[in-house]
């Protein structure tokens, strides 16, 4: 008997198998999850709960499997037409193209619980308060776009660097990519890297920059195709400029509510006699939660100092003449670099990369005992990683909010008030954060 045979008559998995299921629940990064009949838990890519679908298995762990969605066998309620032409044809942009709109803030609900009390070992999770951000189609005003041999940009395959440049994804807004995209859109230097923002004027900036590792951001432009390539961007009631390759959140609707929730966050936040309150904005771009920091720390009597950290040049190098009312120090830096070095603050508000904060940032900020901490975090994995972290230094969740700042995929953003409490033990949290 061959050894396929042999597996075959086990009943045991192994990559290319067919094999069909019924999808449970989802899993964080956007795969269903069902069981095998050997017992394994198998991640579907493209399954949502209630399907009953086929898929063939691409990778095969011994209590776990990785599977791609072939067909869908039945339907689950959650199912709808896709509404993302560029995903269709295996664009890695809407993975939620499927997923019925009202069904998305639950389930993104359900992984973050499953992500804190997995990871951060919470036994008790404060009620979340959840935001929809509208519009749920068209809101994505800035993209980045590959471009193929040929000079065609698009968005790419999922798990590929191959170019979709025949249709655009139904996450951007309106005017966006008009003439890039497309059968009749003009062509690039091949291998480069396109970037489109509109801004809040409505001006569309389109820059030509050198192409980087997948994953990874750059800031140099090299060619400036449309517009100035400097934006201008209107949020919180402050006007903001800075290059078109510095980082500023793709939905319309995002930085107002982020600093909105902030402000509620830090409204009344204890202070300490005799000195002038002082934030921290850490991982702070161009400075779009300074006011919110200053407003909700300081008084016309005493006004709060804030100082706001970030590595990027293309976010720092200019001054924000709005921000110039408020007492503000920029510090183009890595905040694990310089976090250590600053004066102890009233306040932290931090606002990490999808890799989040980490161990050593987070138990420098704990050690200077601020009153209050805002995380903010666009990945429940790492996001409940570091809310592990911060209860081992003794900081517990007073309050959580989830945004779905991200329509039609996967992501979304968490914004959680910690405060100093009991320090608590919490073991193997790099381990389960890998699971």
């Amino acid at each position: 008997m061959s050894a396929e045979d042999s597996s075959k008559q086990q009943g045991l998995l192994k990559a290319g198998d067919s094999l069909e299921l019924t999808v449970d629940r989802m899993a964080h990064g956007g795969e269903g999850i069902g069981n095998a009949p050997d017992g394994r838990v198998v991640f579907v890519q493209g399954g949502f709960p209630g399907d009953v679908v086929q898929a063939r298995v691409t990778k095969a762990k011994k209590s776990f499997a990785h599977a791609q969605l072939e067909s869908v066998v039945q339907a689950g309620p959650h199912r709808v037409s896709s509404a993302c032409p560029a995903a269709e044809l295996g664009a890695g942009c809407c993975d939620f193209a499927e997923l019925n709109p009202a069904s998305e803030v639950a389930i993104k609900l359900d992984v973050l619980s499953d992500q804190l009390r997995r990871v951060a070992k919470l036994s008790e999770i404060p009620d979340v308060e959840t935001i929809n951000l509208n519009p749920q189609r068209g809101w994505r005003t800035r993209v980045r776009l590959g471009v193929d041999s040929q000079g065609r940009a698009g968005g790419r395959k999922r798990n590929s660097n191959e170019i979709v440049h025949e249709v655009a994804c139904s996450q951007l807004a309106p005017g966006l990519v008009d003439g890039l995209v497309g059968p009749d859109a003009r062509r690039f230097t091949p291998g480069s890297q396109v970037i489109a923002v509109l801004d809040s004027k409505g001006n569309r900036h389109v820059v030509e920059t050198s192409k980087v590792p997948r994953g990874r951001r750059v800031e140099k432009v090299t060619t400036v195709i449309e517009g100035t390539g400097d934006v201008e961007e209107l949020a919180d009631g402050h006007h903001f400029n800075f290059p078109a390759t510095a980082f500023w959140q793709a939905h319309a609707k995002a930085p107002d509510t982020y600093a909105e929730v902030i402000r509620t966050y830090l409204k009344d936040c204890p202070q300490a006699p005799g000195r002038q309150p002082l934030g921290w904005d850490l991982y702070g771009g161009v400075g779009v939660f300074v006011p919110a920091i200053a407003g909700s720390l300081g008084t016309p009597q005493e006004p709060a100092r804030v100082i706001s950290v970030d590595y990027s040049p293309a976010a720092t190098a200019l001054n924000q003449a709005d921000l110039e009312q408020y007492d503000v120090d920029v510090v183009s830096e890595r905040v694990e670099k310089v976090a250590a070095q600053l004066p102890g603050p009233t306040a932290v508000v931090m606002d990490p990369p999808r890799t989040g904060a980490g161990l050593d940032v987070v138990s420098t900020v704990a050690s200077v005992s601020p009153q209050r901490v805002v995380h903010v975090g666009c990945d429940p994995a790492t996001f409940a990683r570091d809310i592990g972290y911060w209860n081992e230094h003794g900081f517990q969740v007073a309050h959580l909010t989830l945004v779905n700042a991200f329509p039609g995929t996967h992501h979304f953003e968490v914004i959680a008030l910690l405060e100093p409490g009991v320090v608590e033990e919490n073991e193997d949290i790099e381990e389960a954060a890998a699971l």
